[in-house]
């Protein structure tokens, strides 16, 4: 389920420097932006701050780094309580209720199969695995293996949890909380295309971002979305992936099937208050697909734009809470 950048920044109309302070760096395997407007910031501190909370986080949920902790209760022993941090059952909490929303189409259980088709932290060769890998595989994933209490967590199984899904989305609202603590009130953060934004822009307008077109080999901006107080996450199947025998195999793995996704769903963006709860549902909602994706959005009153591909071409459809953050054509 890991997601890679498809989501480009637009400040329309420029922006006054003198107003605006930007920290930018790496993280999380991609790159963050935090974008400020404000007359009173010590910006060495304050990126100094960034970059701790940025170390922290990764260092409780990275499955790249073999001694976080998220690793290390992934290489523990299966029936055996394993002490982890606050933040890491705040996650789990929110991927749990996204799992019983999407009615599984989100498992943070799932990196087993990513890493059999080579999209993990190691990958592999470009190439389908077999179906008996596939199903062995598919006999130990599933949210249900796993326990969770106020201060540790429990497998029953050899799982392997992987928050790739959702991790990157609770970074950016974590970056926000300290903004906010700062008093800070006006600010775009972003992570590796997941965003949150806060107050107007240097013009004293909504941030405005785009929504890319989802073309593999060119950044063009589809749709401009006016983020106003809100978290902003994208999820698609045209960056990563690979080609066999003429068919596409996309990084984005169902836990129904442990198979990629195979619809015309070529990418999901959600909004919504939390920028960790908008980066799960854009993939739950890519793996499910734009109808059944949609009826969820409708049932649940949540903000979501996809598009579909449609022979050479692409549409668009967002449901009835999504229409307010539209730009209106100019």
């Amino acid at each position: 389920m890991r997601k890679f950048i498809i989501l480009c920044i637009v400040l329309l109309g420029g922006c006054d420097q003198t107003q605006q302070v930007d920290i930018v760096g790496n993280t999380m395997g991609t790159t963050y932006s935090i974008k400020i407007i404000s007359t009173d910031i010590d910006q060495a501190n304050l990126t100094a701050e960034v970059e701790t909370r940025l170390r922290d986080i990764n260092g409780l949920m990275s499955t790249y780094m073999p001694d976080s902790e998220l690793s290390r209760f992934n290489q523990s022993p299966a029936n055996e309580w394993f002490n982890v941090s606050p933040e890491i059952i705040e996650v789990l909490a929110m991927a749990a209720d996204i799992y019983r929303l999407s009615e599984g189409s989100f498992d943070v259980t799932v990196g087993p199969l990513v890493n059999l088709w080579g999209f993990g932290p190691n990958p592999g060769p470009d190439q389908v695995p077999a179906a008996k890998q596939i199903n062995e595989i598919l006999e130990t994933i599933g949210f249900e293996h796993l326990q969770v209490r106020a201060d540790a967590l429990r497998k029953n199984v050899d799982l392997y949890v992987d928050l790739s899904a959702i991790a990157k989305g609770y970074a950016v609202d974590q970056l926000a909380s300290l903004l906010d603590n700062h008093g800070i009130q006006r600010y775009l953060v972003e992570i590796g295309g997941e965003l949150r934004g806060k107050g107007v822009n240097a013009q004293g307008q909504p941030w405005r971002v785009a929504v890319e077109l989802p073309e593999s080999n060119q950044r063009i901006p589809y749709r401009i979305i006016e983020l106003v107080d809100m978290g902003m996450a994208t999820s698609g199947d045209y960056r990563n992936y690979f080609e066999q025998g003429g068919v596409r195999y996309s990084h984005t793995i169902d836990p129904a099937t442990g198979y990629p996704i195979r619809h015309n769903l070529a990418s999901v963006t959600v909004l919504a208050p939390s920028t960790a709860m908008a980066d799960g549902l854009a993939t739950a909602i890519d793996v499910m697909g734009a109808d059944r994706g949609l009826a969820l959005a409708e049932a649940q009153g949540l903000a979501v734009f996809v598009i579909l591909k449609r022979g050479d071409g692409f549409e668009a459809q967002y449901s009835t809470a999504f229409a307010p953050y539209l730009k209106a054509e100019e």
